[in-house]
């Protein structure tokens, strides 16, 4: 994108946020659903499909642009990248990564545009950390292949339109190498979702249980056709690669946050008469969360150059995503502490991010997933012992 027309939806979705998102926090939190109007406010600027291909009706920001797109987003409750961040990240990039021209035709525009929501349906109750292990199955019958199974934690579950479904479709096969990935619509007979899920935080952000009872899909249901056959996993990593940096850079967002109400906190509360951010002790605690912020969006725009390079799609990803997760709960855990009792009381920002930011710890891969992996890239034989 051209860095004029860059910087002004930069402009546009600040304003955005803090203008029109902020202010909606509490309410979004205590409802826990995101208000219809901002929804559609996000369908007009187009954030349903800033990561996706312009051919197909997105932006086709680089991860790069991507990750400062997302420093703004992450200001606000985490609830609003949410909405549209399957559809740019995980579910979107199966089929920019595996999709057939005919299957990208079809669902892109309509994914980027808003009018079709998409979930990514890969987690299972017995793989979560390692979905080389997932049971759900599909077999071929005639032209349709038939979907048994459940998954666990899908996101937007209870609103999507469209779930990219990853099954087992070759038992014989070693277990990275025999998932395929299936595009299955809302409303196929067999198909069930749960109720949403009651989490601890990210109140609005909908995740719930995905059922599958012989589910009857076409052939070309299957992504990217015939050799789309058995080469789900892969797929899969592709995008959670994409998505750990996409993440990582929306965690740099709430940690800016954080420090803003830490600061905007000690520069008015007072104790024994004067301004706690008089005190060093406080400003120790602001003075680690700055530095752990300045780190963590410089590690994340770092890996999003390699991401976008080529030259580091595994070790970045899990390097940023391990880092600012750890980062920002560190920054969260400190914004309470400078608060005080209020920081633990329902209604202040900082108690609802300490609860939002817990669960970066875990998704898209938990913390020591990721150290595993950087570990034995880095380690190659000898981490087999």
């Amino acid at each position: 994108m051209d860095a004029d027309d860059f910087s002004a939806v930069l402009s546009e979705v600040r304003r955005f946020v803090r203008e029109r998102v902020v202010p909606l926090e509490a309410e979004i939190d205590e409802k826990d659903e995101m208000p219809a109007e901002i929804r559609e406010a996000a369908k007009k600027m187009g954030l349903f499909g800033f990561a996706l291909p312009e051919e197909y009706g997105g932006l086709g920001l680089s991860m790069y642009e991507e990750a400062q797109l997302m420093f703004e987003l992450g200001y606000t409750t985490p609830s609003l990248r949410s909405m549209f961040g399957t559809n740019n990240g995980i579910a979107g990039h199966v089929l920019m990564v595996g999709g057939t021209e005919e299957q990208k035709a079809h669902w892109l525009p309509r994914i980027a545009s808003g009018d079709v929501l998409a979930s990514f349906a890969l987690t299972e109750p017995d793989a979560g950390s390692d979905p080389s292990t997932l049971t759900t199955k599909a077999r071929l019958e005639g032209d349709e292949w038939v979907i048994n199974g459940a998954k666990r934690y899908i996101t937007n579950a209870p609103l999507a339109d469209v779930f990219m479904v990853f099954a087992r479709t070759d038992d014989e096969a070693p277990r990275t190498r025999g998932i395929s990935t299936f595009l299955v619509p809302a409303g196929t007979p067999g198909l069930t979702v749960a109720p949403k899920d009651h989490k601890m935080g990210q109140f609005g952000a909908w995740t719930a249980d995905v059922y599958f009872d012989d589910v009857r899909v076409p052939a070309e249901a299957l992504v990217g056709g015939e050799d789309g056959l058995n080469r789900g996993f892969a797929t899969a990593m592709g995008c959670i690669a994409h998505g750990r940096v996409h993440i990582s850079a929306l965690m740099v967002g709430m940690a800016e946050r954080l420090v803003d109400e830490s600061v905007a906190y000690a520069s008015t509360r007072r104790q024994s008469g004067k301004l706690i951010g008089s005190f060093q002790l406080i400003q120790g605690l602001i003075a680690d969360s700055m530095t752990d912020y300045y780190a963590g969006r410089a590690t994340v725009l770092e890996a999003a150059r390699g991401f976008d390079a080529g030259t580091d799609l595994k070790v970045g990803p899990s390097c940023t995503k391990y880092f600012a997760s750890e980062m920002v709960w560190r920054v969260a855990d400190r914004a309470v502490q400078i608060h005080g009792g209020a920081g633990y009381m329902r209604g202040v920002a900082v108690e609802r991010f300490y609860r939002d930011a817990r669960l970066f710890r875990i998704y898209e891969g938990t913390s020591q997933i990721q150290q595993v992996i950087i570990a034995k890239a880095l380690l190659g034989e000898a981490a087999r012992g």
